[in-house]
């Protein structure tokens, strides 16, 4: 059975940072598309960053104060989240193993973890 398991959320005021963790189990996904997702209060998920072997994708929003790595060997993706915003706030979910559409589809992924609530107060 496959399970995604995230960790590392919490509240910090802005201006600091949070890193997620994403554990996989079941299978690996070292080849395949992993990604993290966000869903604000009262809005849809959105797209936040993702990556495979050869590239690192970001959301305008995050571009420059997110890093998205990932851990082979532990099977795992992390999610460095620096200079953090109120707008930031959400519940963080990663996804992995992208078997159709873009990778900031979110319809597009196989397995999703049960999400982390990251808040940031102001």
């Amino acid at each position: 059975q496959v399970q995604l398991v995230e960790s590392g959320g919490g509240l910090v005021q802005a201006g600091g940072s949070l890193r997620l963790s994403c554990a996989a189990s079941g299978r690996t996904f070292s080849m395949n598309t992993m990604a993290w997702f966000r869903q604000p209060p009262g809005k849809e998920r959105e797209f936040v960053a993702s990556m495979k072997y050869y590239g690192t994708y970001y959301a305008d929003s995050v571009k420059g104060r997110f890093t998205i790595s990932r851990d082979n060997a532990k099977n795992t993706v992390y999610l460095q989240m620096n200079s953090l915003k109120p707008e930031d706030t959400a519940v963080y979910s990663c996804a992995a193993d992208l078997r159709s559409g873009s990778y900031s589809q979110e319809y597009g992924y196989g397995y999703w973890g049960q999400g982390t609530q990251v808040t940031v107060s102001s």
